[in-house]
């Protein structure tokens, strides 16, 4: 669970800043990393995209709430 909230909050975060790119031609984690090639910048664009793919999973895990119907159908 706190895995899918890091996750979230990363791909968020990803989504904010290519929206950025896209509307102001700002990329803000090179401007924060000295550049995008920096290994830092690097390092953060591949944490976004790993949680971006962490998420994917996210959209076929049954929800809480259909897990407690079905315990209480029972």
């Amino acid at each position: 669970m706190i895995m899918d909230r890091i996750a979230l909050v990363l791909a968020i975060i990803g989504g904010l800043n290519w929206g950025s790119v896209g509307i102001f031609r700002f990329d803000l984690v090179a401007w924060i990393c000295g550049g995008a090639e920096t290994m830092l910048a690097r390092v953060i664009y591949t944490l976004v995209g790993l949680a971006a793919v962490w998420c994917v999973s996210l959209l076929f895990r049954p929800a809480l709430d259909e897990i407690n119907d079905r315990d209480l159908d029972r």
